[in-house]
């Protein structure tokens, strides 16, 4: 049996892993602290606790694909009633990052007096990018979106999104920009997107998926007073102070039922690499998830 083991946590059977970008680089051997292989993969699942026998889903570093992981109890929270497995498994990565993204912003506080919230939102269709466009429907931001087809712009508009990227973003906000962008492809978009905010603006980086540095414009910065700020969930997860008020409003909003994760495929695990294929090359909707046992 693949299991997990550390002093001071509590146990869990695991049924589904949630699988994200960080996944894959860490397969490729790119992610920040990764340790030298073997490694059990896996930054998100659900399961059964042991000893309370109650439903939960969790976030970890590593080791989410394994049967059996030990957690530590601040970063578990109980499974919705109505919802199965795989929907609690697509949820702590890419909603606590998506509605810290927003807090980062400023933007889980009300705007000012004539004046909307406006984001732009990079892979709008992927787990973070839909995760972000349910959380500012319901924060009645103005959202914009990019993404790597336009079937997957039309999918998401289903969710509430409006439109795409730059000269568009200027065009239909008349030429004043977005109060943020949500950033994790990296290279020329970072410069791209410093030149999509509005005065006082911030970029939200969280990642880097084309493989490729930030590329910064620091004209856009001076111009714009602008700034970007980095999000990275692995060193926010470990502040309480953080984590438990983004818990209690993502909860409400759960049992609201204004919140649900997207679910593009499911995978077993014995075609895990399928699922990393379609990470790589970009074809996911959604959330992959990892089925690790009935």
């Amino acid at each position: 049996m693949n299991q997990l083991w550390s002093r001071g946590k509590r146990w869990s059977a695991l049924s589904r892993g949630g699988l994200n970008f960080a996944d894959f680089m860490t397969a490729q051997g790119g992610y920040p602290g990764t340790p030298a292989p073997p490694l059990i993969a896996g930054r998100e699942f659900a399961g059964v606790e042991e000893g309370s026998g109650r439903r939960v889903m969790g976030y970890m570093q590593w080791g989410a694909f394994a049967e059996k992981v030990a957690a530590y109890s601040n970063m578990l929270w109980p499974v919705p009633e109505h919802w199965m497995d795989q929907l609690a498994a697509a949820f702590p990565v890419n909603y606590f990052t998506a509605y810290l993204g927003y807090w980062q912003a400023g933007m889980t506080q009300a705007p000012p007096s004539g004046r909307n919230h406006r984001v732009l939102i990079h892979a709008v269709a992927g787990g973070v990018g839909t995760a972000a466009v349910q959380i500012g429907h319901i924060l009645s931001v103005e959202m914009y979106g990019t993404s790597s087809s336009d079937e997957k712009l039309a999918r998401v508009k289903e969710l509430g999104l409006q439109r795409d990227y730059e000269e568009v973003v200027k065009d239909l906000t008349r030429g004043e920009g977005v109060d943020a962008v949500f950033e994790m492809l990296g290279g020329e978009h970072t410069a791209k997107s410093l030149r999509c905010l509005r005065d006082f603006g911030r970029v939200i980086q969280y990642g880097s998926a084309t493989g490729k540095p930030p590329q910064l414009d620091v004209r856009a910065l001076y111009a714009k007073s602008a700034s970007i700020q980095g999000l990275w969930l692995t060193y926010l997860s470990q502040k309480r102070e953080i984590m438990e008020p983004a818990w209690k409003q993502l909860s409400e909003w759960i049992e609201q039922r204004r919140l649900t994760p997207v679910i593009g495929q499911v995978f077993s695990l014995d075609h895990a690499v399928e699922a990393y294929k379609l990470l790589q090359e970009g074809k996911n909707y959604g959330k992959v998830v990892i089925k690790i046992r009935e």
